[in-house]
């Protein structure tokens, strides 16, 4: 083992990030390819520079690690933007804060209303059905609602 670490060659680390990226490409989330990186740069360096001792070489494979892992990290939180469309994807939070007006009372503190054409399940207060009622909240499939005060 110590003869092997002693004559690293380019061609040994070329071939481990060659393998790291192979792993990756079986889908285990990216963790690999920086990995896969950075073992390839050192076998660049080893290339250009034969003689580089292995501990050194260790050394860059760990620096180049985490460099890398870090260069995409910074990259990733830079490039995420707020959605537009925050509530896509989430159905019902595009009713919370409109009024609707009940289709089926609230008895037992579940009830329906009436949304564009589809009847949605509702949670409070027992109300009778015709009642005007809020969307305040969400949960799940469930619309929370409150009755509407007459002005």
């Amino acid at each position: 083992m110590w003869d092997f670490l002693q004559h690293l060659s380019y061609w040994n680390w070329l071939a481990f990030g060659t393998f790291l990226l192979i792993l990756e490409v079986f889908g285990l989330g990216g963790y690999l390819l920086w990995i896969g990186l950075a073992a390839a740069s050192v076998g660049l360096l080893t290339f250009i520079f034969p003689e580089m001792p292995w501990a050194l070489q260790f050394v860059l494979f760990g620096l180049f690690s985490i460099l890398t892992a870090v260069f995409w990290w910074h990259r990733q939180r830079s490039a995420a933007k707020p959605s537009d469309q925050p509530g896509l994807n989430q159905r019902g939070s595009e009713f919370v804060g409109r009024t609707f007006v009940l289709h089926d009372a609230i008895s037992a503190g579940r009830g329906k209303i009436k949304a564009g054409d589809t009847l949605w399940l509702v949670v409070g207060d027992d109300l009778p059905a015709g009642t005007p009622v809020r969307v305040v909240g969400r949960d799940g499939v469930l619309l929370q609602v409150v009755a509407v005060q007459p002005d």
